[in-house]
């Protein structure tokens, strides 16, 4: 295993070369002489100060430095990808809010308004599986995540503080500056960017800046309905019809 310090003096010249910065060129932006050379060699050990340079002048997150962390520069750990809004009942219960595909076109720019929320079905689901936890429900458009997932068939995704809290390759509901995707997600060498991956291999996969994303919703499961036998998909009605009968069987188990 790599030392911390012999990682350190790597990572260090990395920067440099990013940045295509000579030894002295980087020795005079750094303030620290004549010491860029040992220091890539491993010679000598970097300093508090050229710590504190690093950060002030290239945001370099110090834990990467020495490798006890993935995220290379500060701005990205302080992304936060979690709900900007969320309701609660008349016990002061976290709400499941439910957004429909006609909703979902307003969603990026309302994501911060509460009354706005407020306006949006919701119910809770009583079962274990959804509590201590924040759960929302978005409702599938189009066919680029077939055959998983069907149009106007519904998904219920958890809230997601950080990236750093996802693993790589999950089905999410991703809340950008313009609009509401589903996609699977996978986290790129780049730290500034994710790529956003169809199941549908006509839709081409693409990348996205991190600072574009709003929130991200894991998919913990969906809901699906028989469309050839109700003729067309669940709306919003059906969906709370079905949980109010999943509800109260579990009422009568419990009892």
């Amino acid at each position: 295993m790599e030392k911390p310090n012999d990682l350190a003096s790597k990572r260090f010249k990395q920067i440099r070369e990013e940045f295509q910065l000579t030894q002295k060129q980087f020795a005079a932006m750094l303030d620290i002489r004549n010491t860029v050379a040992d220091i890539e060699r491993g010679r000598t050990k970097i300093t508090g100060y050229t710590i504190a340079k690093l950060v002030q002048l290239y945001e370099i997150n110090p834990m990467w430095l020495y490798g006890l962390s993935g995220i290379k520069y500060i701005k990205d750990i302080k992304y936060d990808s979690s709900p900007k809004v969320i309701t609660v009942d008349n016990y002061e219960n976290e709400n499941m809010v439910l957004v429909d595909v006609k909703a979902a076109a307003g969603y990026p720019t309302n994501v911060q308004e509460q009354h706005w929320f407020t306006e949006l079905p919701a119910f809770n689901f009583p079962l274990p599986q959804y509590r201590n936890a924040t759960f929302r429900g978005f409702q599938i458009q189009g066919d680029s995540m077939f055959p998983q997932f069907k149009p106007k068939e519904w998904v219920i995704a958890k809230a997601v503080d950080s990236l750093q809290d996802l693993s790589n390759n999950r089905f999410c509901v991703v809340v950008l500056k313009d609009s509401v995707l589903i996609k699977k997600l996978h986290k790129s060498e780049d730290t500034n960017y994710v790529t956003l991956i169809s199941s549908n291999s006509i839709y081409p996969k693409f990348d996205v800046l991190i600072t574009d994303i709003q929130e991200i919703w894991e998919v913990n499961s969906k809901l699906s309905f028989n469309i050839d036998d109700v003729g067309e998909s669940a709306n919003i009605h059906d969906l709370q019809l079905a949980v109010q009968r999943l509800s109260n069987e579990v009422d009568k188990l419990k009892s």
